[in-house]
C-alpha cells in the first residue's frame, strides 16, 4: 500500500514525497484512513519512532478549514522538544496546504511572541500542558471551536505529572470534539482518561501492547554500581561506529557522567532539566548533526528527542517507572532500522530485570562487559577498516614518495605495517593490558544476593549471622584462617557486601567460604575456611585497584580497631598528626588514614562546593596532593586516575581517543 491509497489529498503527497516519505508504516496505515473516513474518537498504540506524528498530523491538516479563521486543533504533548518537534513536521507536511497555520506553545520561550503568533491567526496548536494552561489563563487560547484534541505520548505526560493539567485542559474542549490518543504503553491511568474523555473510541494496537520494538536486541550487564562508569566505557570503545544515548535517572548524574566522558575524550554532552532552552536547543544541535557522539540525558529531557540511526541505548540507571524503559528503547531502532539497548544492572537492582521483560514482553539478554582483548580487537580492525577506506591524495603526497620510500627501505612489508599500526595501537593496548574483569557472576547473586549487594543493610547481616555457625564450625573465623588485605573504605567499598562481591569476583572463590568481615578506612580482615587463603593470596596478590598493588596475607591477630601493627594510638594522632596504616604506602611513600593529618592535604567531600568554596572533611593525601572521599571516587569517580590510568577498569585512553577523533 502507498500514501496515495490511503486517500490524502495532492498537496500532502507532494509535500511528504519530499520529505522522503515512501510506504506508509503499519500505525499509519491503520490509522490515516480511519482518521479521514470516519468521526470517531480514535486510541493508536505503537511504539516510538514509528511514524504516530503522521498517522494523526496528515489527516488533521487534511480536515482543516482554511477559510474558518480560528483553533480547530489542538495537540498537547508531553515536552518542549517534542512540541518544537511535532510543530515542525507538521509545518512540512502542510507546506502546499494553504491557509494551514500551526502554532508551538511551550516553556522556556518567549511566551509574549508565542501569544502573537497565535492573534495572527492559528488554526492548529501544538503545546506542552503547563503553556497551555498558562495561555488559557491569560485569555490568549480558547479552545471552543476546536474539533479535534490529540493527546500524543500520553503515557508519558501522565507519568510526568500533567494528569490535572490535561483534564483542565479538555474540559475547555467543547463536548463534540473528537479525541484522538496515541501513546507507546497503555497503564491504567491512560485507560482511566480514555474512558473519561472518549466514547467508544477505535482502538489500534501495532505489535504487541505494552511491547518493545522487534528489531530491538535487549541485553543486560552485571556489573557492581562502582564499576558502572568503566563498564560504558568498554562497552562505547568496543562498538565504534557508535551513536547513542545514556539515560540517568537524575540531573546531577547526567551531568557527571557526561562530564566524566568528555574529560576521557568522548564526543559527548549533557541534557537535562537545568539547561535552559538555548542550551538544551544548542545540545540538541551538536547530537542531530552527530558533532557529538554520545548525549547523557534524564528520561524528561529526552522524551522529546526525535533522531535518525540512533545504534544503541545505554540505561546507567533503570527508570523508576518500568513503562519509560519502552520509551527509552524506542529512540533506537527507527523506521525499520536495528538497535541495541544495554542496561548496566547492579546487584541491588537486578530483581527489575523480570519487570522489564514482562513490560516488553521478551527476555533480556545476559551480557558481559567487554574484556581489554576483545576491546583492543574491535579498535584494530576499525583502524585496519579506516586504512583501507582512505582517499589517497596522490597530488599531495607525491613530492614526499621517494623519502618514505629512501626511509624505509630497511624494512620489509610486514614490519612496515607492524610499525604502522603500533603508532597508533600501542596507546591503546597500553590502557587495558591490566584490565580486569568487572562483571558478577549472575549465579553468585542467587546464593547470596544481600550480602553481594552493594547495600548490606539488615538482611545482608541476617544473612550473615545465619550462615556463621557453619563458618565457624569449619574454622573459618579462627585466627589461623584469617586474612589480611590492604584495601578498604577508601577504596570505594562502602560495606562489606561490596568488598566481598569485589574479591569474589576478581579471585573465582565462592562467597559461602568467607566468613566474619572487619572492615576499616585502609584495610581489612576477612575469616575465611581451610584452604580457601592460600587460594585469594595466589589470585589476588599482584592486581592493582586505584594505582597501586592488593596484597593478601594471613593475619596472625584478630583487630580491636585501625590500629593493626601501629601499638598505642598518640594524642598527636588523635589531635589531628600523622597516622600510618598498616598497609603503608600505595604509590612508595606514607599513606594515612581517615584519622590521618587534617591539615596536611585537603579533602574534598562528596557534595564538595560548587559555589567557589571547597568543603573540607578528614582525611589524608596520597601523593602530596588532593584527596577525595570514597564515595565521591565510588560515584564520580577521581578525573585525574581516570584520565590518566583508567582505574584498571574502564581502560581507553584519552590522548588516544583525541587522535581518533581528529582522525
Amino acid at each position: 500500500m502507498t500514501f496515495k491509497d490511503l486517500g490524502l489529498s495532492n498537496e500532502l503527497l507532494k509535500a511528504i514525497t519530499e520529505m522522503g516519505f515512501e510506504q506508509p508504516s503499519e500505525i499509519q496505515e491503520q490509522s490515516i484512513p480511519s482518521l479521514l473516513e470516519t468521526d470517531k474518537d480514535y486510541v493508536g498504540l505503537a511504539q516510538t519512532g514509528t511514524g504516530k506524528t503522521a498517522a494523526f498530523g496528515l489527516p488533521m491538516i487534511q480536515q482543516i478549514d482554511p477559510e474558518f479563521r480560528a483553533i480547530q486543533a489542538l495537540i498537547l504533548c508531553p515536552t518542549r522538544e517534542l512540541c518544537i518537534q511535532i510543530a515542525k513536521e507538521m509545518t512540512q507536511y502542510a507546506k502546499y496546504t494553504e491557509g494551514v497555520n500551526i502554532v508551538a506553545v511551550y516553556g522556556g520561550a518567549s511566551i509574549s511572541d508565542q501569544i502573537r503568533a497565535i492573534k495572527k491567526g492559528a488554526n492548529i496548536i501544538v503545546g506542552t500542558p503547563g503553556r497551555t494552561i498558562d495561555l488559557i489563563d491569560r485569555k490568549a487560547l480558547k479552545f471552543d471551536t476546536v474539533s479535534k484534541v490529540v493527546l500524543d505520548e500520553a503515557d508519558e505526560m501522565l507519568n510526568m505529572g500533567f494528569k490535572e493539567d490535561i483534564n483542565l485542559i479538555l474540559k475547555s474542549t467543547p463536548a463534540f470534539k473528537r479525541t484522538w490518543l496515541f501513546s507507546a504503553t497503555m497503564p491504567k491511568e491512560v485507560e482511566r482518561i480514555a474512558n473519561t474523555y472518549m466514547e467508544d473510541p477505535i482502538k489500534v494496537t501495532v505489535g504487541a501492547k505494552n511491547s518493545s520494538a522487534v528489531n530491538i536486541e535487549h541485553k543486560f550487564c552485571l556489573v557492581n554500581g562502582r564499576d558502572k562508569y568503566f563498564a560504558l566505557r568498554r562497552f562505547i570503545d568496543h562498538y565504534p561506529g557508535l551513536y547513542g544515548i545514556v539515560f540517568c535517572r537524575t540531573r546531577r548524574d547526567t551531568q557527571e557522567v557526561a562530564e566524566k566522558l568528555m574529560n576521557d575524550g568522548y564526543n559527548a554532552d549533557a541534557l537535562h532539566g537545568d539547561l535552559s532552552q538555548g542550551q538544551r536547543d544548542t545540545v540538541m544541535g551538536k547530537f542531530r548533526n552527530k558533532t557529538i557522539q554520545l548525549l547523557v540525558a534524564t528520561d524528561v529531557a529526552a522524551r522529546g528527542i526525535d533522531v535518525d540511526d540512533i545504534t544503541h541505548i545505554f540505561h546507567y540507571d533503570l527508570p523508576d517507572e518500568i513503562e519509560s524503559y519502552t520509551h527509552r528503547s524506542g529512540r533506537t531502532a527507527r523506521a525499520g532500522k536495528s538497535g541495541i539497548s544495554i542496561a548496566l544492572i547492579s546487584p541491588t537492582k537486578s530483581s527489575k530485570i523480570k519487570l522489564v521483560e514482562k513490560q516488553i514482553g521478551k527476555k533480556l539478554e545476559l551480557v558481559k562487559a567487554p574484556s581489554g582483548q576483545d576491546i583492543c580487537g574491535m579498535q584494530l580492525m576499525k583502524m585496519i577498516n579506516n586504512v583501507k577506506d582512505v582517499q589517497v591524495n596522490e597530488k599531495g603526497i607525491a613530492p614526499f614518495v621517494a623519502q618514505i620510500h629512501e626511509s624505509l627501505a630497511e624494512y620489509s612489508k610486514e614490519e612496515i605495517i607492524e610499525r604502522f599500526v603500533s603508532v597508533e595501537f600501542n596507546l591503546f593496548l597500553k590502557s587495558y593490558e591490566k584490565a580486569s574483569d568487572i562483571n558478577i557472576d549472575p549465579s553468585r547473586i542467587r546464593q547470596g544476593r544481600d550480602r553481594y549487594d552493594e547495600g548490606s543493610g539488615r538482611r545482608g547481616r541476617e544473612r550473615d549471622n545465619e550462615g556463621s555457625g557453619r563458618r565457624r564450625s569449619s574454622g573459618a573465623d579462627d585466627s589461623a584462617h584469617r586474612v589480611f588485605i590492604n584495601v578498604g573504605k577508601m577504596d570505594g567499598f562502602e560495606n562489606k557486601g561490596q568488598l566481598l562481591g569485589f574479591i569474589c569476583n576478581q579471585s573465582g572463590i565462592d562467597g559461602g567460604s568467607v566468613g566474619k568481615i572487619d572492615l576499616f578506612d585502609s584495610f581489612a580482615f576477612m575469616g575465611v575456611e581451610e584452604g580457601v587463603g592460600e587460594r585469594l593470596i595466589s589470585a589476588m596478590n599482584g592486581k592493582n585497584i586505584e594505582e597501586r598493588d592488593i596484597r593478601v596475607e594471613f593475619s596472625k591477630e584478630k583487630p580491636s580497631g585501625e590500629r593493626r601493627g601501629g601499638g598505642e594510638r598518640t594524642s598527636s594522632e588523635r589531635s589531628g598528626g600523622e597516622r600510618r596504616s598498616f598497609g603503608g604506602d600505595r604509590n612508595g611513600g606514607e599513606r594515612r588514614s581517615s584519622g590521618g593529618d587534617r591539615s596536611g592535604g585537603e579533602r574534598r567531600s562528596f557534595s564538595g562546593d560548587r559555589s567557589g568554596g571547597e568543603k573540607r572533611s578528614f582525611g589524608g593525601d596520597r601523593n602530596g596532593g588532593e584527596r577525595r572521599t570514597s564515595s565521591e571516587r565510588t560515584t564520580t569517580g577521581s578525573r585525574d586516575s581516570e584520565k590518566n590510568n583508567t582505574d584498571n577498569r574502564g581502560g581507553g585512553n584519552r590522548n588516544f581517543r583525541e587522535r581518533r577523533k581528529r582522525s
